[in-house]
């Protein structure tokens, strides 16, 4: 298999899968139900979820500048922003695939050598996988006896400590062979933790570090409060915070699996949900509603900015 099938490959397989996650949930959903739930939710609530997600983009987009300045560039907040949403837009076609797409804008645009921009962007997933990692010692913290209790009444406690204590022992034997690797696939892990460690840190050392780290912060706080304030629109879903956490979680894996979380978002919401005994039909209703407004908020204002983008660079 040559590299170009390997490429189309890469677009395909997702989308097969997306497809069919959609036919999966939607086939064991009460259509009748589904259209009622539709109907009657509040969007008031929807669009102030939405409204939360365009400030998380603002904010990612201000936040961008932070690294690019001490490099000698400053871009226009205009094209910093349409081309962090041209990314998410080229996101749900092919899976990362909008890194690339948003260095290119700038490159484009603000003549910003597309390397240094897209080392830039790596930066910030960086950043943004420390804040995912800290959202979810957040939910183990929280939500710890509920994740025991889970766990022992589902398994056998004598084998989750045995699985445990082998997790342990295989990270150790790992982390060693990773540290003396010197070619192959273990000279990759290591280069990328060591790249993943470099990036962490080399942010508490840039001159806008404060700023860098409240705009880091706030991106994620709008993520889980878009998330939050849209549950109130499906009448008669009570989910406690526990749940809405690992909701969240939930959904933010499922984006990364698929193109855009494609048919398994409101799987993976609507399971995290029912953990904590919420029903089956008004959970697969706000997965779907939630991803729904997303997605839909994404190709509306990525369409805009592919549009805009060369008209509002002309004017300028």
């Amino acid at each position: 298999m040559n590299t170009s099938q390997k490429k189309i490959l890469k677009i395909i397989l997702p989308l097969i899968l997306g497809g069919f996650l959609v036919w999966y949930s939607l086939s064991g959903m009460d259509k009748d139900k589904m259209i009622g739930y539709v109907k009657s939710a509040n969007y008031g609530w929807i669009i102030l979820g939405l409204f939360f997600g365009v400030l998380s983009h603002l904010s990612r987009a201000y936040r961008w500048k932070f690294l690019l300045q001490p490099m000698g560039y400053k871009p226009d907040f205009g094209n910093s922003t349409m081309a962090v949403i041209i990314a998410y837009l080229v996101n749900l076609a092919v899976p990362r695939a909008g890194e690339v797409s948003r260095a290119l804008v700038m490159t484009n645009y603000e003549d910003i050598p597309f390397e240094k921009g897209f080392g830039t962007i790596v930066a910030e997933r960086m950043a943004d996988l420390l804040m995912m990692l800290i959202v979810i010692a957040i939910t183990l913290f929280v939500q710890f006896d509920f994740i025991y209790n889970l766990l022992t009444k589902n398994f056998n406690p004598v084998k989750i400590i045995i699985l445990l204590a082998g997790l342990i022992v295989g990270f150790l034997i790992f982390t060693r062979y990773v540290k003396k690797a010197n070619s192959g696939i273990g000279l990759k892990i290591k280069n990328f933790v060591n790249g993943l460690i470099e990036g962490a840190t080399s942010i508490f050392k840039m001159e806008n570090k404060w700023a860098f780290i409240f705009h880091t912060v706030f991106i994620w706080v709008m993520y889980v409060a878009m998330f939050w304030v849209t549950i109130p629109s499906i009448e008669g879903l009570k989910v406690p915070f526990g749940a809405v956490l690992i909701g969240f979680i939930a959904g933010g894996f499922s984006i990364a699996a698929t193109n855009g979380g494609i048919g398994l978002y409101p799987i993976a919401v609507a399971g995290a949900f029912m953990l904590f005994g919420v029903e089956k039909d008004p959970s697969e209703a706000f997965g779907w509603i939630m991803w729904t407004a997303q997605t839909l908020m994404i190709v509306v204002f990525g369409g805009l900015a592919f549009l805009l983008l060369p008209i509002y660079n002309k004017a300028k």
